[in-house]
C-alpha cells in the first residue's frame, strides 16, 4: 500500500514538472518561450521575470561599477539597470576581483549575466549587450540561457550606452547640485559667518568639532542654501543622504529643517569619530571624518590599507590622501587590500583640502593653506592669548 503511494505521488510529481515546462511565458518584446533548454544551475528569463531579481558579476572600475555617495555608478551598470527596468524587475550586483573569478562564480550558476567586456570567444558563453566597437568583446550569458541572450540583443543599441554616458557625465557637473549660493561669510569683521551660526555652535559639540568646523562643512556642502539638493539624493544644509537621515531617524519631511539637517549631521560626524578612534590625535582624525563623509568610511579604510601597504603612515592624512587619488586607477583600486573598489578620489581629496581652507580662514589664521598639514606643520591647534587690543568691537551681536 505504502510502495502504490509513493509511485502514485512520483507519477503527480513529473505530470506537475512536465506542466510546468510546457508554460510559456512572454517578454516585454512578445517573444514566447518555455524553459527545456535551461539546465539545473542556470537562471532562465522567465525565471529571472518570475523572481523579480537579476543578478550580474562585474569588476570594480569607473566604466562598470562603484558607489558614490551610496549610489551605484559605472556606465555600464546603468546600462543593465536599463536593462532591468525595462523587463520588470530589480538589479543585484555581485563584484569580484579578477575576470578568472567572475568566470568561475558564472559557471557556477551565480549570476545571470556578466556585466563586463570579456573576450567574445569565451567557453560556455554567449556574447550579447554592450560590446567593444570592434565586438571583440562583450557581455555573456551562458550558451543554455538563449532566450536571454536573445532579449539583450533585441533591446541593446549603441545609442542606449551614448545616452547613459551623456546622463552620467551631467550628474557629476556643477549643475547637478541645485542650490542658491550665499556669501561665504556674511560680516567678516563681526565674525558672523551665516544665519545659521547658532545652530553651528549649538550641535558643534555633539560632533566635538570647532562649531567654525562645522560652518565650513556646511558651505562646501550646500553654501548655507537649506533648499539645495543633489541627484544623488542628497539633501538641505549639510547634504543629508537618504540612507543616513533614515539611520538617524531623520524624516524625509524633516530634511530640509535647517535646526534637524544641522543636529543629524553633527550626530553622524559623531558616529564616525568613535570609528576612527585608531587615529588617537583628535586634529588629525577631522581630516579622515570628512573624508569619509564626501567618499564613504570604507573607501577611506581601502586608502588606508593601501598606504600601509605602501609603507606609509595609515593614521597621517597627508599620507592616506595620497592612495585616496590613487583609488581611481585600475591598478590600486583592484589590489587585493582594496575590499571597496574604484573611488572618485580627487573629489574627496577637494572636499578635505576647501573645508580645511575655509576653516582656517574662518578662525583667522593668516595665509590659510589649502593643503591639509604635512608631518612639518602640527596638527594640534592651541589658542594663543592676544598680544593687542581688538581694531574692532561687537555692537549688539547675538545668536538668532
Amino acid at each position: 500500500m505504502q510502495a502504490k503511494l509513493i509511485v502514485t505521488l512520483l507519477f503527480i510529481l513529473s505530470i506537475s514538472a512536465c506542466t510546468e515546462r510546457q508554460q510559456s511565458t512572454q517578454t516585454p518584446w512578445g517573444d514566447t518561450f518555455g524553459t527545456d533548454t535551461v539546465s539545473s544551475n542556470a537562471f532562465s528569463l522567465r525565471d529571472i521575470l518570475e523572481s523579480g531579481e537579476m543578478v550580474v558579476l562585474t569588476i570594480s572600475g569607473p566604466n562598470t561599477y562603484y558607489e558614490y555617495r551610496g549610489k551605484q555608478m559605472g556606465t555600464q551598470y546603468l546600462l543593465c539597470e536599463k536593462f532591468a527596468q525595462k523587463i520588470g524587475v530589480s538589479l543585484r550586483v555581485e563584484v569580484c576581483k579578477s575576470i578568472d573569478e567572475m568566470i568561475k562564480k558564472f559557471n557556477a550558476g551565480d549570476a545571470d549575466i556578466i556585466v563586463y567586456q570579456i573576450p567574445t570567444s569565451t567557453k560556455g558563453t554567449i556574447p550579447c549587450g554592450y560590446s567593444t566597437n570592434n565586438g571583440k568583446l562583450a557581455w555573456a550569458v551562458r550558451t543554455d540561457n538563449t532566450e536571454l541572450a536573445d532579449s539583450l540583443r533585441s533591446w541593446y543599441k549603441p545609442e542606449i550606452a551614448e545616452s547613459v554616458k551623456r546622463e552620467e557625465k551631467a550628474l557629476f557637473s556643477t549643475q547637478s547640485i541645485h542650490r542658491r549660493v550665499y556669501a561665504p561669510m556674511l560680516n567678516t569683521q563681526a565674525g558672523i559667518i551665516s544665519n545659521y551660526d547658532h545652530l553651528f555652535k549649538r550641535y558643534a559639540p555633539i560632533a566635538r568639532w570647532d562649531w567654525r568646523l562645522l560652518a565650513a562643512q556646511c558651505y562646501q556642502e550646500s553654501c548655507f542654501d537649506p533648499k539645495a539638493y543633489s541627484w544623488a539624493g542628497a539633501k538641505g544644509l549639510m547634504q543629508i543622504m537618504p540612507e543616513t537621515a533614515k539611520h538617524l531617524g531623520l524624516a524625509e519631511s524633516d530634511v530640509y529643517e535647517p535646526d534637524l539637517n544641522i543636529y543629524a549631521a553633527a550626530r553622524y560626524i559623531n558616529e564616525l569619530n568613535t570609528r576612527f578612534t585608531d587615529i588617537r590625535n583628535p586634529e588629525e582624525r577631522k581630516f579622515f571624518i570628512l573624508a569619509s563623509y564626501n567618499g564613504g568610511f570604507f573607501h577611506i579604510r581601502d586608502a588606508m590599507a593601501l598606504a600601509k601597504k605602501n609603507g606609509k603612515n595609515p593614521r597621517k592624512w597627508i599620507h592616506v590622501a595620497e592612495y585616496v587619488l590613487k583609488l581611481s586607477t585600475p591598478e590600486y583600486y583592484n589590489d587585493p587590500v582594496v575590499k571597496y573598489g574604484y573611488m572618485r578620489g580627487s573629489e574627496t581629496a577637494n572636499y578635505v583640502s576647501a573645508i580645511y581652507s575655509r576653516w582656517q580662514k574662518y578662525r583667522g589664521v593668516r595665509n590659510a593653506s589649502s593643503l591639509a598639514p604635512t608631518d612639518d606643520v602640527p596638527t594640534v591647534y592651541e589658542p594663543h592669548k592676544a598680544s593687542k587690543k581688538h581694531r574692532f568691537r561687537l555692537k549688539n551681536v547675538k545668536d538668532n
